[in-house]
């Protein structure tokens, strides 16, 4: 069996093997549970295919991701049972119970788990060139590198700021602000979705630095993966905007995404 077709394999019965969870614990949130697991499995599985330099920085990358993410993402609650994304909760109410099946079963569970995969071809094809490291490599885990940091300074800030709002609630005090501004939110609404998109068009330099060119199968997994945080951030803002009317006036002053100066007016 081909490196590619034992990740396909993979990808299929972790794909199975969500839906079948999700329809068992009605939770739908068991791709969320892999986001940070399987894609450095990829990586890993097409580096032990192909054991070079290239493929060992970018199974290195992908597990310092991996890791930060896991850690981030176990705090929050995400592995303890209950712990479902509470889009998925609201999806649900909006769709008949046929419908929300198909959605699990087909963008849930199958494309989700597809696109993880997506985001790990660049390995794939690095494997299958041989140009040696070079310039753009470094450019590439240099900016993987940074772009990593801001999604951890950014989770961190967001964190401390719930952590201590859920404390002042305890404590019957008063909330000053439902939603954080300051910091790296203080040049976008969602600093940490910049950075975690803008780390795997990174990873993508890699294929080319490989000798792939510019335009190669691997884009494929970075262009899906940005189209999907546009949608999910639009969804997401929605939900926020209903809760906090006050969001308006962050939405008008502060980029949804790419960090950029506030617009006048946001202290």
């Amino acid at each position: 069996m081909s490196p590619l077709a034992g990740a396909l394999a993979g990808c299929a019965a972790l794909a199975a093997l969500c839906w079948l969870l999700s329809v068992a614990t009605r939770e739908a949130s068991w791709v969320d549970r892999l986001w940070s697991i399987a894609p450095p499995l990829y990586v890993g599985w097409f580096a032990w295919s192909h054991p070079d330099t290239r493929l060992l920085v970018m199974t290195g990358l992908a597990a310092l991701w991996g890791a930060r993410l896991t850690y981030n993402f176990a705090r929050k609650g995400g592995y303890a049972a209950g712990g479902e994304d509470y889009r998925w909760r609201e999806l649900r109410g909006k769709m008949s119970g046929i419908q929300w099946q198909l959605f699990n079963l087909f963008f849930i569970a199958s494309y989700q788990n597809g696109l993880l995969l997506l985001l790990t071809l660049p390995a794939w094809v690095a494997s299958r060139h041989a140009a040696p490291l070079g310039g753009l490599d470094a450019v590439a885990a240099a900016l993987f590198l940074a772009f990593l940091a801001g999604e951890t300074v950014a989770d961190q800030q967001q964190w401390r700021f719930q952590e201590d709002k859920k404390a002042r609630r305890a404590r019957r005090q008063a909330v000053e602000h439902e939603f954080l501004t300051t910091g790296l939110f203080r040049y976008s609404r969602h600093p940490n979705f910049f950075c975690e998109i803008a780390m795997w068009w990174s990873f993508y330099l890699f294929s080319v630095g490989a000798g792939a060119g510019w335009l190669n199968p691997s884009i494929l997994g970075p262009a899906l993966l940005t189209l999907l945080f546009h949608g999910s951030t639009a969804f997401t803002e929605k939900i926020t905007l209903r809760k906090y009317p006050a969001y308006a006036a962050y939405q008008a002053t502060v980029s949804r995404l790419v960090p950029l100066p506030p617009k006048r007016g946001h202290t």
